[in-house]
């Protein structure tokens, strides 16, 4: 049992005393730590600073909640989760009896980015030395020191001193855990707060001075003249008369009388003159320099639009989060991993939920990823959380990919001619199969929309009905929303219920089609690809009635105005949106499906065909383009030029085949 575990459980009374005091306690016998801005800036009060507290615990949190595996190399490649070793459980699950995993890497990651290090006791069993517990040792009762073993020879030493609890212990380097930040000698990392104490002070100064503005009645200082000269108690009961009458906020704003010609001069410089809220905006960029992660972690949106908000997340990860994650996981392979067993077994975090896209890009890079043979369907299936099923460990692959150099046989080269003889059909069948499944799509559109009505009616009813016999919440409207346009929320379901049978046998029947439209006798399974495609439309569908739903309550002040602004928008929904949804769908899903199929089926080239588009400068300038099936026809952000009436239009995804517009009836075709 390490000695830590038995101070936690022994100690009774204070941590600190005479014989052991706090840090605010020396530093205010040696006058704190000196900054330019006058403030006291250590390890506890630089934590009050919000922009400094936001960047240490998103950093902290985001590391500890990813998940921490010990795996097992396999031979000749591969990894397995190596869950009957005994360090897989306490990286992973619980690493003492009183704290979770997460609760101990948060800690520990919050000792490193304030005090440049954090380290834990090791508990090892007495007999075979296998580790049972990790505990976090306090960094201010800490000493990390590097003693000389022999000529040209050195080890770590951990002096961890606490008179109160009787523990004066010396850690040598295989007992310890230690997770330390840049340094200046590969040993201790520096104290980022000792660093940054002028950054930090800086910020306090200016939140210490709003307070003291406002406590002061929102007003500089100022002076009361008078003309004649006053006795030391007339001075004094002139000042105590003023500051009863004008100190705080609350006696802000009211009327002075000056007596016996007293006049009022205000001294010092306005808070718009002196930039004060410019200060307070540029130190939170300055805490966010020293942490090295982008200003929107710590809530800083200025220059946070949608479109870069994705990449600044990318960023932080690769750059500000990666480092830690590298040194977590070498820090366990070289201290807590016996030699001969580095080459067996490592750490490594699970960093997908962090870099995980919008619904339908995960879904489009796992289309990609099961197309050309790298992801099986159960292989996506794991990353989604769901359970494998029965054949989902098949990989496919595409059968014109052959190996470079071989030339096509006898067999392959009729296989092309009959299809590109085959090509002439034109999608006559698929323009059958549009109008047999638009009512359907419609039909299904409006009984969900019928659906929303009826179930937002009633969160109108429960949280915004004064009749109800308790408060109205506007909050609590807006999070019922949420649960009810959640991924597993009622009206997502209803979505799939809805669509799932429905745009997987519209997509088995156009599979057929555009197989036999290039001679491809083989059966196509497509069933998969309309799952991913239905769900990632169904996402949007949701999310798009939430946020009309979720703006309309924001933007007005009162409940009436809510009530008649979501009844309108749900009327409004149910006279227009399952029209316009089984148009766009009926254009969009034959030629994405067909797509699909041409790819299995070994097709590499497709062509975007316009059709009665005589008027649209978009299609006209997209007809007869030809493209690889695995390329885009218009990239995200690209340009399509329009004529003198219309302006560019700029593509907000990548195109792979028509609909490039609403009301876009054009056609893939293979080539």
């Amino acid at each position: 049992m390490g000695f830590l575990r038995q101070a936690v459980r022994a100690a009774t009374g204070p941590l600190s005393g005479l014989a052991t005091p706090e840090k605010w306690v020396e530093d205010w016998f040696r006058g704190g730590s000196a900054n330019s801005a006058g403030i006291r800036v250590d390890q506890e009060t630089a934590l009050t600073y919000a922009p400094l507290f936001a960047g240490v615990r998103v950093i902290s949190e985001d590391l500890a909640a990813l998940p921490l595996h010990l795996y097992e190399r396999l031979v000749p490649r591969g990894k397995t989760r190596a869950r009957s070793h005994s360090l897989y459980r306490l990286l992973h699950d619980q690493p003492n009896p009183m704290m979770s995993s997460v609760q101990l890497r948060e800690t520990l990651q919050g000792h490193a980015l304030t005090w440049g290090n954090g380290v834990a006791q090791l508990v090892t069993h007495q007999r075979t030395g296998a580790i049972e517990e990790i505990w976090p040792l306090r960094p201010d009762r800490l000493r990390i020191c590097v003693r000389r073993t022999g000529a040209g020879a050195f080890e770590r030493v951990y002096q961890y001193r606490d008179e109160v609890n009787g523990i004066n212990a010396t850690l040598m380097a295989d007992e310890v855990l230690h997770i330390g930040g840049l340094g200046f000698d590969g040993v201790r990392g520096y104290d980022v707060v000792q660093h940054a104490a002028n950054a930090i002070g800086l910020g306090l100064a200016t939140e210490h001075f709003g307070a003291k503005f406002f406590s002061n009645g929102s007003a500089p200082g100022g002076a009361l003249s008078h003309p004649g000269n006053l006795s030391p108690e007339a001075r004094k009961r002139m000042a105590t008369d003023w500051e009863n009458i004008h100190s705080g906020i609350d006696r802000a704003h009211r009327v002075a009388i000056l007596e016996e010609g007293v006049s009022w001069q205000q001294v010092g410089i306005p808070n718009d003159s002196a930039q004060f809220l410019e200060t307070r905006k540029m130190q939170v960029t300055e805490i966010a320099r020293w942490l090295r992660i982008p200003p929107h972690k710590i809530a800083d949106l200025e220059r946070s639009t949608f479109s870069n908000i994705e990449q600044q997340q990318l960023d932080y990860v690769a750059s500000a989060l990666n480092i830690w994650l590298v040194r977590w996981e070498q820090a366990i392979l070289t201290q807590l991993l016996l030699p001969e067993e580095r080459e067996r077994y490592y750490a490594e975090h699970l960093v997908d939920s962090l870099l995980r896209g919008d619904t339908l890009a995960r879904f489009q890079a796992y289309a990609i990823g099961r197309q050309w043979g790298w992801l099986s369907a159960n292989d996506i299936r794991d990353r989604e959380n769901e359970n494998p099923v029965e054949g989902g460990d098949d990989y496919l692959v595409p059968m014109n990919m052959i190996p470079a150099g071989r030339a096509r046989t006898r067999e392959d080269r009729a296989a092309h001619l009959r299809a590109r003889l085959l090509a002439g059909r034109g999608g006559a069948m698929r323009a059958s199969l549009t109008e047999q499944y638009g009512p359907k799509i419609q039909a299904a559109d409006a009984r969900v929309a019928a659906l929303e009505a009826e179930k937002v009616g009633a969160l109108i009813t429960e949280h915004l009905d004064p009749q109800r016999g308790r408060a109205r919440s506007i909050s609590g409207f807006l999070a019922a929303l949420g649960t009810l346009y959640a991924a597993d929320g009622p009206i997502a379901e209803a979505w799939t219920a809805a669509w799932l049978p429905l745009f997987t046998a519209f997509a088995g029947d156009v599979a057929t089609d555009a197989a036999a439209e290039v001679g491809h006798e083989d059966e196509l399974d497509l069933s998969v690809w309309a799952h991913a495609y239905t769900l990632a439309h169904i996402a949007y569908q949701t999310a798009s009635s939430l946020g009309q739903l979720s703006k309309i309550t924001q933007s007005n002040d009162t409940a009436e105005d809510i009530v008649a602004g979501v009844l309108e928008r749900l009327q409004k929904i149910q006279a227009e949106r399952p029209e316009k949804n089984a148009r766009w769908e009926t254009s969009q899903l034959p030629n994405a499906a067909a797509r699909e199929a041409w790819k299995s089926a070994g097709v590499t080239q497709v062509q975007w065909v316009a059709r009665g588009s005589k008027h649209c400068p978009y299609c006209t300038k997209l007809d007869g383009t030809v493209r690889e099936i695995d390329l885009p026809f218009v990239a995200k952000g690209d340009e399509v030029d329009g004529d003198e009436e219309n302006e560019k239009l700029v593509a907000k995804r990548d195109t792979f085949h028509p609909p490039v517009h609403p009301g876009c009836n054009c056609r893939l075709m293979p080539v």
